[in-house]
């Protein structure tokens, strides 16, 4: 179940592991600011879960840190077990991550969660109102689209709406920033394309916002004022951040989806 934040840690890793890197900070709990540099690792290709496991172990060893460790994966997770893997090899299906993960760091101190709950759980905590009032979505922009549903601020995890199909495709097949870096897209193009999904899940979901990060929200003045969907779309205020900053909560409370 989700629990709430403590005061148990102030500091904790977080890992967010990605399609093409795996990033990770030690994150000030009362802040949410990194409390050293970013460090980022190329995901290993493939991306098996031994692979990322080591990668994840080596990034801890970087920052020098022995203490709790949270890592956010694209997969469904359920009781520490990945059911489901995006843009990572298709062996993270059945895997129990904790055991796995505990195995490379050496510690039992690991929380692992979906990377899109991981990073509106940050949002919430650290980020605008917003996304704290209401039903409202929280989709990510990367190697795919991920989300998050929270009322009131309470998620309801493991949603998994890059997948859903909008007409003839996955949405994150014709939406995600990665889609728009293959493709030459330019902004308008590509804004687009987000207009098609976001009216989609507006159809299906009703939300009183969406709230929109990942790298490409870094620029989002160059395309969310573009958006003409009905529901208001706001820019997250951690942006790419918000992954790692949402995996060190997770650590910190013992936090088990």
């Amino acid at each position: 179940m989700l629990a709430r934040m403590t005061n148990r840690s102030p500091r904790a890793l977080g890992i967010d592991v990605g399609g093409s890197g795996i990033k990770g900070a030690v994150v000030d709990l009362d802040t949410g600011e990194f409390a050293c540099d970013l460090i980022v690792i190329p995901t290993p290709q493939p991306a098996t879960p031994d692979a990322v496991a080591a990668a994840i172990a080596d990034l801890a060893r970087r920052a020098s840190w022995d203490g709790p460790v949270g890592v956010a994966l694209p997969s469904v997770i359920k009781d520490q077990v990945a059911l489901s893997a995006a843009n990572v090899d298709p062996a993270w299906v059945g895997t129990n991550a904790h055991e796995l993960l505990a195995r490379h760091l050496g510690t039992a101190s690991i929380s692992v969660l979906n990377d899109a709950d991981a990073a509106g759980l940050a949002e919430v905590a650290f980020g605008g109102a917003a996304v704290r009032d209401g039903a409202v979505i929280f989709l990510t922009f990367g190697t795919g689209i991920g989300s998050a549903f929270f009322v009131d601020g309470v998620l309801f995890p493991n949603t998994e709406l890059g997948h859903m199909t909008v007409g003839n495709a996955e949405a994150e097949h014709q939406a995600s920033s990665a889609v728009k870096d293959r493709l030459g897209l330019s902004f308008p193009q590509w804004a687009g394309r987000v207009d098609t999904v976001l009216r989609e899940f507006e159809r299906l979901f009703n939300p009183a916002a969406f709230i929109v990060g990942g790298g490409i929200s870094e620029d989002a003045d160059a395309w969310v004022p573009l958006l003409t969907v009905d529901t208001p779309v706001i820019p997250a205020t951690l942006r790419n951040r918000a992954g790692i900053v949402g995996a060190a909560m997770a650590a910190a409370v013992h936090l088990t989806p």
